[in-house]
């Protein structure tokens, strides 16, 4: 049976939350003086922490989708980190938004929900106004950094899947066994250099407000909303990059950035308007669990 109208309605709020929170990460990430490794090591130990005094839980249950969640996880957290290190902010964001065209191809074969047409169209136009709100930024020089920012899509899409095949669970909980793995990977090549007082104060902010929030609302959201839909709504996150670069930064918008975002975001915003419109005509349901184009 399909999430109700209202559960629906709530998920996405949820998302665009989180990708509000998760679009301080670039300049956060920039701010903070120690290596990309250890960044993210340091960021996820503070996260689990902070999950598990929030949520009081946390439960192992050594199933084949949690652990695989968890590595999916912590590979997304490392790429995207060491991506935005070498590269752009703007490059690792955008090109880890390209998640939304594995999960179009990797839904229905692991999740047996299929993508409407609605959804392709949507993904279409997202890339092109994303491609437009980055132009004359994506630097092809830092091909490392680049190359690591595809990884990162590439595991996002895997961990969005592996996530909702959890739905029915608490998906939460690979999010923290995921922290968890990060640090204990990151632990040799986080004491190389002692972090200052404003790098400390960037990690608490990274670990707690831009990861641990946003990751406890996402694995929420996630029960009510399909795979697809859990990596095309968080594309919102790459928008308010040039917010924030403009308030910390003084960078001011181009035209095509202007004109980028708007497709991006008119285009989510169409998915998903015609989708709760379905869901009323249908009676206030949304298969969202097994659709069909």
């Amino acid at each position: 049976m399909g999430a109700n109208l209202n559960e629906r309605k709530g998920a996405i709020i949820l998302l665009i939350l989180s990708s509000i929170l998760w679009s301080l990460g670039g300049v956060f990430i920039k701010l903070v003086n120690l290596n990309p490794i250890a960044i993210a090591g340091f960021r996820s130990i503070i996260s689990a922490i902070f999950i598990i005094l929030v949520t009081r839980r946390f439960k192992f249950d050594f199933s084949k989708d949690q652990i695989i969640c968890a590595i999916f996880y912590s590979l997304t957290v490392f790429l995207f980190v060491g991506a935005t290190k070498l590269t752009t902010a703007a490059s690792a964001i955008m090109l880890q938004y390209t998640a939304p065209i594995y999960v179009a191809f990797l839904s229905y074969a692991l999740l047996k929900e299929r993508i409407l047409m609605i959804d392709w169209i949507s993904s279409f136009f997202v890339i092109i106004g994303m491609l437009l709100f980055f132009i004359g930024k994506l630097s092809f020089n830092n091909m490392l950094g680049n190359l690591l920012a595809i990884l990162s899509g590439i595991s996002f899409a895997g961990l969005a899947i592996f996530m909702r095949k959890q739905k029915d669970k608490s998906p939460i909980d690979s999010i923290i066994i995921g922290n968890i793995l990060t640090g204990i990977v990151a632990l040799p090549f986080s004491f190389n250099k002692v972090p200052d007082k404003f790098s400390i104060f960037g990690l608490i902010l990274l670990g707690t407000i831009q990861l641990g929030l946003p990751y406890i609302l996402y694995s929420r959201a996630i029960k009510s909303i399909n795979a697809f839909e859990a990596v095309l709504i968080p594309v919102i996150e790459p928008i308010l990059n040039p917010v924030w670069t403009l308030i910390v930064l003084n960078e001011r918008p181009t035209v095509w950035t202007i004109f980028g975002g708007t497709i991006v975001l008119l285009s989510v915003t169409i998915n998903q308007i015609y989708k709760i419109n379905t869901a009323k005509k249908l009676g206030d349901t949304y298969g969202g669990q097994t659709q069909s184009t």
